[in-house]
């Protein structure tokens, strides 16, 4: 699985970009606020584009989003680019810690007062700045006035959600970033902190994803309180097995996010708490009536995290399913799916 494995954001591993290199440009000139009506076909073509920056920055979540009915997919598609340029700021540990504060906090308020003019020059600059792990994050940086047009052209009562939620992890990472060293190097105390950051990078994922999902199917109304009971271990697991997964490639570069006084094996079984937590997410959404797409958006994360976290018990950090694994996991799901079974396997009480 990829950083995360969760609906939450994946930090792809992989070289920054090479010097010399063209900045990537805006895919298209973009409307000025407040946003004209538009033909359909141009709407279909936002959309495809969408799609198409979600596969450059996403593997798991790449996946799991298609599933998704309508208008959940594109409002999670928009949700996890926009965590995902967060992330950006957060993973660029080669660049000062006060630009990578400045930046969270500069996106932070582009999201709650959009201004044209600003958003096209800080994309400019952010592209041209920003140390990226890959080539396709300094792409979403250059599309940044895209993701955002795409973004206040939702129903609003999924902005303000997206919005509310995503400022709320932002305002989290400024502060994780602001205990990094000189170096860029974050080191986690103990469990409670490790929890703390996980909550605030994933958890609040969690939480918007299930007031999206209430909002797309009012008929889950009944399940809402044990969604929401059940939301940030359902982010907090999937979390901690890509923490576990990439601990070795993380300390290179700064992330420590394995505190030193814990046994990773407290750390192995958290995870497992949490996943079991995630299972019964997913079997609350299944109960209740969620569409498929939302079940099956639900239940691949947290069956790859299980198959992924069986894996590093096995063979240690850095190891990784195989893309038949992947594909294996995938049709065993659809089967359950078609059967009308339970989409994920609760594992015995301990």
């Amino acid at each position: 699985m990829d950083r995360p494995p969760s609906p939450v954001r994946e930090r792809g591993k992989g070289g920054e970009a090479s010097e010399g290199r063209t900045p990537p440009q805006p895919r298209s000139p973009l409307s000025c606020y407040p946003f004209p009506v538009q033909a359909p076909i141009e709407r279909e073509w936002r959309t495809a584009d969408l799609e198409e920056l979600l596969i450059a920055s996403s593997r798991t979540f790449a996946l799991a989003i298609p599933h998704l009915p309508e208008p959940t997919r594109r409002e999670v598609t928009i949700a996890y680019l926009l965590f995902r340029v967060a992330d950006t700021f957060e993973d660029a540990t080669s660049w000062p810690r006060s630009s990578r504060i400045e930046a969270l906090e500069r996106f932070d308020r582009l999201l709650g007062s959009p201004a044209r003019q600003e958003i096209e020059e800080v994309s400019r600059r952010w592209t041209d700045e920003v140390p990226c792990e890959q080539p396709e994050y300094r792409q979403l940086l250059a599309d940044l006035p895209f993701v955002l047009d795409s973004f206040f052209a939702l129903a609003p009562a999924a902005v303000e959600l997206i919005r509310q939620h995503t400022r709320r992890t932002v305002r989290g990472m400024a502060g994780f970033v602001a205990r990094t060293t000189d170096d860029g190097e974050l080191r986690l105390r103990d469990v409670p902190d490790l929890q703390a950051y996980c909550y605030t990078v994933a958890g609040i994922v969690g939480e918007l994803l299930t007031e999206l999902f209430l909002l797309g199917q009012p008929t889950l109304a009944p399940a809402a309180l044990r969604l929401r009971r059940h939301a940030r271990a359902f982010g907090e697991g999937l979390q901690l097995v890509n923490i576990l997964k990439d601990s070795a490639t993380d300390a290179t570069q700064g992330r420590r996010y394995l505190p030193d006084s814990v046994d990773r094996g407290e750390v192995m079984a958290l995870a497992r708490r949490d996943l079991q937590a995630a299972s019964e997410y997913v079997l609350i959404l299944q109960k209740a009536g969620a569409e498929r797409g939302v079940v099956a958006f639900t239940a691949l994360p947290v069956r790859l995290a299980h198959a992924t976290l069986d894996r590093i018990e096995e063979a240690g950090p850095g190891s990784k399913l195989t893309r038949r694994e992947v594909y294996a996991i995938l049709q065993s799901m659809n089967h359950a799916l078609d059967q009308n079974e339970p989409a994920v396997d609760l594992l015995p009480a301990a």
